[in-house]
């Protein structure tokens, strides 16, 4: 697995998320200001997770808390105010972590505008860092059509 960018391995699960860029995303150039990729990054790992099951709810039933440990964004071709662009989120790890992968893409330029990832570990109500990734996490990646 190459630590700098996310391969571009065909993904068993994943997300597609796609919005318009407001006017409140942008510096005074017009341009995303490059801390709201987190933020779009964020809506489709949410979306990733919900299409498995893995929502707010399953968290509480379970216990089980994840935390970010690492992300990174590799910025290649500008998102601009009323542009389109997608997201698409897939996991890459699910054993030890959950590293999850992301494209994003000016669909109004069908560029790439970034590859990114984040590697989320669990951890119990404690705080208590788990060194595998839960059995009930694993089981619905692993067993999702």
């Amino acid at each position: 697995m190459n630590n700098e960018t996310p391969g571009d391995v065909q993904p068993r699960h994943e997300a597609v998320y796609e919005q318009r860029v407001p006017l409140h995303d942008c510096d005074p150039l017009g341009i995303v200001w490059h801390g709201h990729y987190y933020k779009y990054l964020e809506i489709a790992r949410t979306v990733l997770f919900e299409g498995l099951g893995i929502d707010v709810a399953f968290f509480q039933k379970n216990e089980i808390r994840l935390v970010i440990m690492e992300s990174r964004c590799r910025h290649s071709f500008p998102l601009r105010m009323g542009e389109t662009l997608r997201v698409t989120a897939w996991f890459q790890d699910y054993e030890q972590r959950l590293r999850v992968a992301y494209h994003v893409h000016n669909l109004d330029h069908d560029r790439r505008a970034a590859r990114a990832w984040t590697t989320l570990v669990a951890t119990t109500p404690d705080e208590t860092l788990l060194m595998e990734t839960p059995d009930a996490i694993a089981n619905r990646i692993r067993t999702a059509p």
